[in-house]
């Protein structure tokens, strides 16, 4: 297929995409699935077109979620970073170990899987979603007392470096028998992905501060234009050294979107339309990869599992991470604990054990989809009675 058809096919999924994003608020469909729908019946076959390549889906995918990241973190206040920095920070560290141990326990007494498997599939599956998060947060216009959606925020957007390591390191174990790691060997990787994102992240974006807040760029136009390559610069250099790419884009938007004086709106609506390009190419493409004869051969198995992440390793983890935070409310602790979002990052992550080649890895990531499927319906839905049932959304303002 010639890169012109691929450029009209992509073009047209995605107008049809759009087109079906107004009712689908209507019905109350969240929109990643009209997308990933379009890919799904439009791809692998049902039109003498099949899409079949898991390292170039696994590429998107990771490119698409580095922006995604990355708007949330323009959109990010410091004054809310000040607020769920502790409880986030915990919960984005500590809570992906102990959702990974947890549902990995899960897993090998429900599944004929080893547990190395058993605890890469866990890893996949254990951090929450920005793109989701930010998306229903926005959508069901939810401000929630006890700044609970400001930790939700920070935990879904900085969660990611230690499950995302967490997943390669178990991948590389699953593939060599021989292999073994050691917790000093994996804090210090992790502790020098963190530390180069945060450093390079935030260096990247203070420089482009700088120079944007000091030239005065008469053309308001160039500045969006300035701040993308500026992001690129940030991520992919973080990635270069040795970062995590994905909390140095966060990183690296918190400061750019603190920071900038002027063009805020220009920039802040360039971006918004950048990330739902981004969210459109990659549901599709994910959409694409999955093919639909083969989701129902894992259906029945995976409903269980997910039941379980859901309502019991999830809850679990939270609940062992609040033990430190006294003074936070129960119907905090229980909002937080019922409430973490799936979306297209556990898909995205599932890819790379399936890139590699790890035995079974093809019936993880079809596994991970109904995942995602029952999280976004089930947490998703409950987003809202929940907060109303326990008291926490904020009055609304008069009008």
């Amino acid at each position: 297929m010639t890169t012109e058809m691929i450029m009209i096919g992509m073009s047209i999924l995605i107008v049809i995409g759009i087109l079906l994003h107004h009712p689908s608020r209507t019905l109350g469909i969240p929109s990643l699935f009209i997308f990933m729908g379009v890919g799904l019946s439009l791809g692998n076959g049902e039109f003498n077109f099949v899409y079949d390549n898991l390292d170039k889906t696994a590429w998107i995918g990771g490119l698409a979620l580095n922006v995604i990241v990355f708007v949330g973190g323009l959109n990010t206040s410091t004054d809310k970073i000040k607020i769920a920095y502790k409880e986030g920070g915990v919960l984005a560290s500590f809570g992906v170990i102990f959702t990974t141990l947890i549902f990995a326990c899960i897993l090998y007494l429900l599944l004929d899987f080893n547990f190395i498997i058993c605890l890469l599939f866990a890893a996949v599956v254990s951090s929450t979603d920005a793109a989701a998060v930010f998306s229903i947060l926005e959508s069901k216009k939810l401000k929630l007392k006890e700044e609970t959606d400001t930790v939700l925020e920070f935990e879904s957007a900085t969660n990611d470096p230690v499950a995302m390591l967490m997943v390669i390191v178990l991948t590389e174990m699953a593939l060599s028998s021989t292999q073994s790691v050691t917790i000093s060997s994996l804090s210090l990787s992790l502790f020098t992905q963190i530390a180069v994102a945060i450093i390079v992240g935030f260096l990247i974006g203070k420089l482009a501060v700088t120079l944007l807040n000091k030239i005065s760029l008469s053309e308001y136009g160039l500045i969006p234009v300035f701040v993308l390559a500026s992001f690129i610069i940030a991520t992919y250099g973080a990635d270069l050294l040795g970062g995590n790419i994905l909390l140095a884009s966060y990183i690296a938007g918190v400061v750019i979107g603190n920071g900038i004086k002027r063009g805020q709106q220009v920039n802040l609506h360039f971006f918004n339309s950048l990330s739902w390009l981004a969210q459109a190419l990659m549901f599709i493409v994910l959409g694409l990869q999955i093919f639909p004869q083969t989701l129902m051969t894992v259906f029945w198995i995976s409903i269980l599992p997910a039941l379980l992440l859901i309502f019991v390793a999830r809850p679990l983890a939270v609940q062992l991470c609040y033990l430190p935070f006294v003074k936070a409310s129960w119907k905090k602790r229980l909002f937080i604990s019922m409430i973490g979002l799936k979306g297209a990052t556990p898909i995205v992550f599932a890819l790379i054990p399936a890139a590699a080649g790890v035995p079974g890895a093809i019936d993880i990531v079809h596994m991970v989809f109904f995942f995602v499927l029952f999280s976004i319906f089930i947490q998703g839905g409950a987003i809202a009675p929940l907060a109303n049932k326990l008291g926490l959304e904020k009055d609304k303002p008069a009008k």
